[in-house]
């Protein structure tokens, strides 16, 4: 079925890579304009290289590409007043706003010297950056609006992003997606008389640059100096129930597209995980309750 979100207006953070750029492309397809909005410039605690001005462009030309409207503009998650412009930027083009998906995230797990500050950038920007885009698009919210939040499906994991080996950073990262359950829900429960709705997709390893680092790889494969893709995909693999070493972004962009459109119209407050029975592997997990 096509065009299951003609004529709505996302915006979407994180969206000059990886899943936020398949979630801008996706939602694309089905008929939204884009307000479309990141950091482009890196944060020092985050090993591995974050997206680039370079990389915001790619994804408006992807997709005007398909016949939609973009509006891109380089903003900080941390910083509530620079996305406020961002978005009021947005809308004096596109006029209003109908999904918002709050994806942008960092994982600044040990390599070297891993400091506290770690835990709280990583907090700053997969906590507080995801509120603070909450915060500025409500207001222009209505009827049947959709708030989509990335959790993560290794923060459910016990010994995953608490393991000490990676870090103040990566305890921060999986704080902060631990958190935003409680956030979402009491979230949808105070937007659900205006007919908004919330949910998080907890996504399992993805296909990006936050899993293919040298950080990641070290981590998953300490037994070698130097690992590459191919020696960590098995142990990638040992993660999921299903035989796979990850999914990929629009695996999660298509859940994004249904909690978007209005075919879950009355669905909120949900956590859905997209991790190919990872969660399942996990003794005294779902399965046992």
């Amino acid at each position: 079925m096509a065009g299951r979100v003609e004529g709505k207006v996302a915006f979407i953070t994180g969206a000059a890579r990886g899943q936020g750029r398949s979630h801008a492309v996706r939602l694309a397809e089905e008929g939204a304009d884009i307000i479309a909005v990141d950091i482009c410039e890196q944060i020092e605690s985050n090993p591995y290289p974050l997206a680039t001005e370079q990389d915001l462009a790619e994804t408006a030309e992807l997709v005007k590409g398909l016949g939609r409207r973009i509006v891109t503009v380089k903003a900080d998650v941390r910083d509530r007043a620079q996305l406020k412009s961002a978005l009021d930027e947005g809308l004096a083009t596109l006029g209003h706003l109908d999904i918002v998906v709050a994806n942008a995230g960092i994982l600044p797990m040990a390599m070297g010297d891993p400091q506290a500050f770690d835990f709280i950038d990583a907090v700053d920007v997969d906590l507080v950056g995801v509120m603070n885009a909450v915060a500025v698009s409500i207001p222009h919210l209505g009827k049947f609006g959709s708030v989509v939040l990335t959790g993560s499906t290794a923060a459910l994991l016990p010994g995953a992003t608490d393991n000490p080996a990676m870090g103040p950073g990566s305890a921060g990262y999986g704080w902060s997606k631990k958190t935003l359950m409680g956030y979402s829900e009491q979230l949808a429960l105070h937007l659900a008389p205006e007919f908004i709705r919330v949910n998080v997709i907890h996504p399992t390893n993805v296909d990006t640059h936050l899993l293919h680092n040298d950080g990641l790889y070290s981590t998953f494969r300490p037994d070698l100096e130097h690992p590459t893709r191919e020696d960590v995909e098995p142990a990638f693999t040992m993660f999921q129930a299903m035989p796979i070493p990850y999914v990929e972004p629009v695996d999660i962009s298509n859940a994004v597209l249904y909690f978007a459109s209005d075919e879950s119209r009355y669905v909120t407050g949900q956590q859905l995980r997209v991790d190919a029975g990872s969660l399942l592997k996990v003794p005294g997990g779902p399965q046992s309750m």
